[in-house]
């Protein structure tokens, strides 16, 4: 099905833009299809998911390929729990799409909204200082390349490719599944307290390496961190799901209602921003339940907001955010959102941010209707100082000059994609700032 092309925004309010058309394949014949009358047209070819990526990764100013139709369980290997989705399967689909066969995500984030392929192309990662990222998860994908050929990469065939388009940034190609490797259902015991932020600093490498899933926000112009400490258990354990008045209250009242007034009225008053942050930290700090994975990892957040993440060696957090806590107040910036601190195993993917070391993760917001730039570039110095990787997925200033020495498989990565697609089908400017562009091969080469 193709259309003339509306305006595109993606859901932080960062990207927009207006395809010149837009394509809803029913199969991978029908992407195969798309991207030879594209390539043909000399138009450049983006499939997008839900939008959830506040960089300029999925922006499509030639055809953009929306995948809804491509979902689903394709097929289920029940013996090795391996399960066959299509590339537009929401992340919320996914409880109710494995229940039937007692499987489970090893670990997700705690946004369900992307898509399977745009949260592991742009490196979703969530957090569990033993766990990866969703990519990880990855044992094989089907992905229709740039000269429209359909490939299929796994732990078999083609697997010298698994370790880049398991995480390929859209740039090797358009995934029309994806393999994932699930575990048996589990349960997560939640337990959230606020606590004093130096001393969730000083214990944070102990934590984040024994937790199974320890995270925690700061909000500016506090001492305070609100933790979450995540203990997976048994699906038989006794399950004991907060109630449905705590989690409205919780998740509805506080987490988006309150807290979007609270936003929007920090960002026309500035100096409540303190006083704000400081009630805030106390109100979202408390709790303990215990319920299905999904449940307790995902958290509905419908405030909205840009982001720019890094990924540090783990080691470097309780200092950076230090730096981070000292920037604001030097600067006198009022800074309503809090920031967030993950980790995530090394992991093999070359264009992970967890590639081949232990990851911290300190992410920084600003409440979309107010201008983050001067507050990201000042964070994002810090984080450059400390061997930072921008998140792909989420806003930063990078370029391909001075990411190329962060990955070790970069160029590896960059020969993957010039092989792939040699005529640069799937380029766009983001894609170009980051990789470099495609050096275009003559026919045959």
């Amino acid at each position: 099905m193709t259309a003339t092309g509306a305006v595109w925004r993606n859901w932080g309010r960062s990207e927009r833009i207006r395809p010149a058309r837009v394509e809803r394949p029913r199969d991978a014949e029908a992407v195969q299809r798309a991207v030879v009358a594209a390539a043909e047209r000399g138009l450049h070819v983006k499939p997008v998911g839900a939008g959830h990526s506040f960089s300029g990764i999925a922006v499509a100013p030639g055809v953009q390929l929306d995948l809804y139709q491509l979902s689903g369980v394709i097929s289920v290997d029940e013996a090795s729990r391996r399960v066959t989705l299509g590339a537009g399967t929401n992340l919320y689909r996914l409880p109710e799409l494995l229940a039937p066969y007692g499987l489970a995500l090893e670990n997700m984030g705690d946004i369900d909204r992307q898509t399977i392929a745009g949260a592991t192309s742009t490196g979703t990662h969530g957090t569990g200082g033993r766990f990866g990222g969703l990519a990880t998860q990855i044992v094989g994908v089907t992905l229709v390349t740039g000269h429209g050929s359909l490939l299929e990469v796994t732990e078999t065939d083609n697997a010298e490719l698994l370790p880049a388009v398991r995480l390929g940034l859209g740039a090797l190609g358009v995934l029309v599944d994806v393999t994932i490797q699930c575990v048996p259902a589990f349960l997560l015991h939640a337990v959230e307290r606020s606590e004093p932020l130096d001393e969730v600093l000083d214990a944070y490498l102990e934590r984040s390496a024994n937790e199974d899933h320890f995270e925690f926000y700061w909000f500016p112009h506090t001492e305070t961190a609100v933790t979450k400490t995540n203990t997976r258990l048994d699906a038989g354990a006794e399950r004991r799901p907060r109630g449905r008045l705590g989690a409205w209250v919780g998740d509805e009242l506080i987490a988006n209602g309150a807290y979007r007034g609270i936003c929007a009225l920090g960002s026309v008053i500035p100096p409540l921003v303190p006083s704000v942050n400081r009630l805030a930290g106390r109100l979202m700090g408390n709790g303990e339940f215990t319920d299905d994975s999904p449940r307790v990892f995902v958290s509905d957040r419908s405030v909205r907001f840009r982001e720019m993440e890094y990924a540090l060696p783990r080691g470097a957090v309780p200092h950076a955010l230090r730096e981070v806590d000292e920037l604001i107040r030097t600067r006198g910036w009022r800074i309503s959102f809090p920031v967030e601190v993950r980790s995530a195993a090394a992991d093999e993917n070359w264009m992970s941010t967890a590639y081949g070391r232990d990851t911290g993760y300190i992410a920084v917001h600003r409440y979309f209707r107010e201008d983050p730039t001067e507050y990201f570039a000042a964070v994002e110095a810090i984080m450059r100082g400390h061997d930072g990787r921008p998140h792909w997925g989420k806003m930063h200033g990078r370029t391909v000059d001075d990411l190329r020495p962060a990955y070790p498989r970069f160029d590896d990565f960059v020969a993957a994609r010039d092989r792939l697609d040699p005529a640069g089908v799937f380029e766009n400017r983001y894609l170009r700032s980051v990789l470099g562009p495609v050096k275009v091969r003559a026919s045959g080469g």
